[in-house]
């Protein structure tokens, strides 16, 4: 399976690789901000707009999902923070004039980027069967083709229904209320191929799938180990709660394959030091860890733990929190003593020295946090190595104090809040049998599909309708060529949406496209503006309210559409829902969240105080674990890591600085010294040497997989960068291509975009020729 280079290329001709940064943000990262918000939006509506970001009277950043601190700046945003709502604020507007000049065709070859930079959607649109453009609808017309289309299915189960994670809370629980209304949980989510290693790992060891930390257990800690996470681009606000630990006291650790320029230095642009000065020096240690040698380092630090336990009993373990709010300790250490060194050398490509180097400053902590990301997630083994990081903190106690504890950061910016709605293909009883009871009806029981297994469905005709609650489905999921076809395969495809992307031409028999508010837009109804909230990646729900006039009068807000679409489709069947009453008020909304979810009470009252509030969360709060055992659980993990054969490279899929997920803001990355490209491939200097290539050569990168599929992203160009030999780099979603789609993690069944085995060919080896 091959995927084409895109017809329009805008970068590849003029691709310019310059040194890597050493530090992050500063002036650059101002001077980027404004100059990308005023080719949005222009200067004024910029400044009105940028000033509401992540405020307690404002909106919600529509990008990552970092907590706002109690105290903050007038200008709360980041850099890409700015871009996202940039992007969503923009005045370049896709009408239906646009769909009138373009068939699909046309479209088809157009880079992620260009079909980004058109602009907000303003009007319901419909590609009728056999069409080959899109024409304007009228919402009941829309409507009553959703209706029909899911009527006409055999079984519920033959819809799927993708949430993203920028959909609100109220959106969130309406949306899984109208599916499981239908009768499927075939509710796949953004969460599958990100985060779901975490949240499986998390349940299973301490109760709940969400971190156990807040923002001030950050500020407080002693130590923090930073592991497979790139802050600087990804979440960079989370830098300057690094700084401020750093200010008091507290040593960082990053742990990843490539050295970023977040976690080395940060210059703080609302600091004299940060646009003057060198900024604050973040990663005390930075350790260079192989693709998936994870794992390997936090069983080297249990094994540490324990021998130095032995030789000074009662300084190094916290032994009365093991002993009253553990199970399994004795079989985890007879385990952990065993982990042979090796393996661990082998495995993280890390000297001993190194390893020991970077213990020390964990025995010399009081108080430690880890954080990670994508990095330790999408591996075959990401669970176990979640379950080790878990017993990595319960060693010590740090779980359920102050300064100490579990940090997944999240990405999307409510991501969480959607699980925590129910948005979920395998929910537990108690959440449907206190939904069933709310709405007077019995919701399917039967698990559904992730997004894997609503891809293969897809493929294989048992699923005919797929609607997207938000989202680019065709660009973020793996296995480009299968998850395209995948979606080409059904009756009807939906896409609820603010801006043009990939899953809109890649689309199937018919195609809807629902365009709706963005956070940035004023939600103007008959009972007076409404506020939606969200939660962070923390667990603090907070409102946020737009105030922009929406960029077209067309467009309907994410609850009015699944609402509507509910009516439509339900009509008096299902459960008892005021559908109309949950439109018009959003607090009507709220007030049955409360009734039916844990820790939403006085749901209404507490979210309107300024900052929200703190949903609940056992093992931080009380040091409860709900367990299956009643308490934490240490585990026995076998040590795995990527095998690779001789001759071929292990490949992470990462973002650019000018992208948040599968939104691609310009073709600069310039922590990592790229501009005006992105079909690069990065490589150790050695490796590209081995392969008898030169800096700048054309390379086509093929994935090998046991199902003898050759994947093959073409034409990148070869760049020498400080990697671990045998390790690579390139950007999805273009190599998302590569990524097998049976090839998931154990367990949580999240792609392994971080351990992609690949060899290299010279560029048109393959079937299409090089560009």
């Amino acid at each position: 399976m091959t995927r084409k280079p895109p017809a329009e290329d805008p970068g590849d001709a003029r691709l310019r690789v310059g040194r890597p940064k050493e530090y992050a943000a500063g002036v650059p990262a101002v001077t980027s901000s404004l100059r990308h918000a005023g080719e949005q939006m222009g200067t004024r509506r910029s400044l009105l707009t940028l000033l509401r970001v992540n405020q307690k009277e404002g909106f919600d950043c529509p990008g990552c999902a970092w907590p706002e601190p109690d105290h903050r700046h007038r200008a709360e945003f980041c850099e890409n923070g700015a871009k996202a709502v940039a992007e969503e604020a923009t005045v370049r507007r896709v009408t239906p004039d646009f769909f009138a000049q373009h068939t699909l065709e046309d479209l088809l070859p157009r880079t992620d980027y260009w079909l980004g930079q058109q602009g907000r959607l303003t009007h319901p649109m419909y590609r009728p069967a056999g069409g080959d453009r899109y024409r304007p609808v009228s919402w009941s017309e829309a409507f009553a083709v959703i209706a029909r289309e899911l009527a006409a299915l055999d079984h519920p189960d033959q819809a799927a229904f993708y949430t993203s994670g920028r959909a609100s809370n109220e959106a969130a629980f309406a949306y899984q209320l109208f599916v499981r209304g239908f009768g499927t949980n075939n509710l796949p989510d953004c969460s599958n191929m990100c985060h779901e290693s975490s949240g499986s790992a998390l349940v299973e060891t301490i109760g709940i799938g969400k971190g156990s930390v807040t923002l001030d257990d950050l500020h407080e800690a002693d130590l923090i180990l930073v592991v497979g996470q790139n802050p600087g681009t990804n979440h960079p606000r989370m830098l300057s709660a690094l700084e401020k630990a750093k200010q008091r006291g507290a040593r960082v650790i990053a742990v990843n394959p490539l050295p970023e320029a977040g976690l080395l230095r940060f210059k703080n642009p609302q600091r004299p030091s940060g646009i003057i000065g060198g900024g604050t020096r973040l990663a005390d240690q930075f350790l260079q860890i192989r693709l998936g040698g994870d794992q390997a380092l936090f069983q080297a630090f249990n094994r540490l733990l324990l021998e130095a336990e032995d030789e000074a009993p009662g300084t190094c373990l916290d032994t009365s929190f093991i002993d009253r709010f553990t199970h399994g300790f004795q079989e985890f250490a007879e385990h952990a003593r065993k982990v042979s060194w090796d393996d661990i050398l082998e495995a993280t490509g890390l000297a001993e020295e190194e390893i020991r180097a970077a213990f020390r400053q964990v025995l010399a902590a009081g108080k430690t946090v880890v954080c990670w990301a994508m990095g330790l997630t999408q591996h075959k083994h990401s669970v176990a190595t979640i379950r080790d990081v878990v017993n990595f903190l319960l060693l010590r106690g740090d779980i359920g104090r102050p300064g100490a504890g579990l940090c997944p950061v999240r990405g999307h910016s409510n991501v969480q809040g959607d699980r925590t709605m129910g948005i979920h293909e395998k929910p537990d009883d108690a959440f449907l049998d206190a939904l069933g009871a709310e709405f007077a009806f019995t919701p399917p029981r039967h698990h559904g599909h992730d997004a894997v297994e609503s891809i293969r469905a897809m493929r294989d005709g048992d699923v005919r309708v797929f609607v997207a609650l938000g989202g680019n489905f065709a660009a973020a999921a793996p296995d480009t060529a299968s998850t395209e076809q995948a979606l080409r395969n059904c009756r009807l495809t939906v896409q609820i949406s603010t801006k043009l992307n990939r899953s809109h031409v890649v689309a199937g028999e018919q195609a809807l496209i629902l365009p709706c508010l963005g956070r940035t837009e004023a939600d103007l109804r008959p009972s007076g503006p409404q506020a939606v909230t969200v939660e962070d990646s923390m667990g603090m729900v907070h409102l946020s309210r737009g105030r922009l006039a929406p960029a077209s009068e067309q467009l309907l807000s994410e609850v009015a559409i699944i609402c509507r679409m509910a009516r439509a489709t339900l009509g008096e069947a299902g459960p008892r829902v005021p559908w109309e009453e949950f439109e018009s008020d959003y607090d009507r909304i709220r007030d049955r969240i409360e009734r039916v979810i844990p820790g939403f009470e006085d749901f209404n009252t507490r979210v309107r105080r300024p900052g929200g509030f703190a949903l609940p969360h056992p093992p931080r709060d009380e040091r409860r674990f709900t367990t299956r055992t009643g308490l934490a659980n240490f585990t026995v993990n076998p040590l795995e890591r990527p095998h690779v054969p001789p001759g071929r490279l292990l490949l992470q899929t990462l973002r650019s600085h000018d992208q948040y997920n599968t939104t691609v803001y310009g073709l600069d990355d310039r922590y990592r010294g790229i501009h005006q490209g992105r079909r690069v491939l990065f490589l150790h200097p050695d490796d590209l040497g081995d392969r008898g290539l030169a800096e700048g050569d054309l390379v086509d990168i093929v994935s090998e997989y046991e199902d003898g599929v050759e994947r093959r992203a073409p034409a990148f160009r070869a760049v020498p960068y400080p990697t671990p030999r045998g390790c690579c780099a390139a950007y999805f979603p273009e190599t998302n291509v590569l990524v097998p789609l049976d090839s998931t993690a154990a367990i949580s069944n999240t792609p392994t975009s971080k351990s992609i085995v690949v060899r290299l060919e010279p560029c048109g080896t393959g079937a299409q020729p090089c560009a």
